[in-house]
């Protein structure tokens, strides 16, 4: 069954996937960028062509969604996926169910960090991506490019829509919200609360391994994992298509701050499209 971490772009996903890939797939809790291959990523044009799927076709894909995760889940196990997807129904064509997932660990961050982020990592404006988070309804889908990331078509919705959607699994009680500011104030205890929701779904009690989770803690450090980067590469870095230039995946993390350099145009649009939604978190 799929515990499904999502998000939307730019907001933390890739460190809580780090987290919880160094505590459940090593033995001693110590990070390297290798161990998030055991988290795959949905959707994926690879697992659909796999199923034999035409890719191309893009309501054949959506209308087998559902179809692929069935051919895929161990019923009998955890599978985590990564997803910057929104919780959809398109013509009635579902992302995912109860009966292919367990629950879900939903990362939000403050949008107006969000714009800062993206803008530096697609290589586009800062207008360009606002315009992006508030209109934009998926991205991807260039089934020419080389890279699988490129080629997946990920229907992401909005900033609101997509933090909105994943919301219904609250009512099952199979859902946890973590903001990326906790990750960076408080890392311990944001860490334990994702352990202690995961536990609820495994057979046998979560006893906590603190030496593991110690080093879980120390080399998911940012700094840390921005060195590795620059020392080993990292395979969802991308390249600057008018330059040529490699664009560093982490690039200033805790130390975005759109206060410093968000202009106040793109910082009014943004507080005036997610108002409701900022309040409701506290960024406003």
């Amino acid at each position: 069954m799929f515990i499904w971490i999502a998000s939307y772009p730019k907001s933390g996903n890739t460190l809580v996937r780090s987290m919880i890939s160094s505590y459940f797939f090593t033995k001693d809790g110590s990070y390297d960028f290798g161990l998030l291959k055991n988290i795959g990523q949905f959707p994926d044009v690879t697992l659909f062509e796999n199923c034999g799927i035409d890719t191309k076709n893009e309501k054949q894909v959506i209308r087998n969604y559902i179809n692929v995760q069935e051919k895929i889940n161990n019923k009998n196990s955890i599978q985590f996926f990564k997803t910057h997807s929104l919780l959809f129904n398109i013509d009635n064509n579902l992302f995912t169910n109860l009966d292919n997932t367990l629950g879900v660990i939903y990362i939000i961050r403050d949008p107006r960090n969000v714009v800062l982020s993206w803008s530096k990592h697609a290589s586009i404006s800062l207008e360009q991506t606002t315009d992006r988070m508030i209109n934009r309804y998926h991205f991807g889908g260039d089934i020419n490019s080389k890279k699988i990331s490129e080629r997946t078509l990920v229907y992401s919705g909005t900033w609101s829509t997509n933090f909105n959607s994943w919301k219904s699994f609250k009512v099952q009680d199979r859902y946890l919200l973590v903001k990326y500011e906790d990750l960076v104030i408080n890392k311990e205890k944001t860490f334990l609360d994702i352990l202690n929701f995961l536990g609820k779904f495994r057979k046998t009690k979560l006893i906590l391994d603190n030496k593991k989770f110690e080093n879980v803690l120390k080399s998911t450090d940012f700094q840390i994992m921005k060195n590795l980067e620059k020392d080993k590469g990292f395979v969802e870095a991308k390249i600057n298509k008018k330059t040529g230039e490699k664009i560093p995946f982490f690039n200033l993390g805790p130390k975005n701050d759109w206060k410093k350099k968000l202009d106040t145009k793109l910082k009014d649009k943004i507080e005036t499209a997610f108002s409701n939604e900022m309040k409701e978190l506290g960024y406003l």
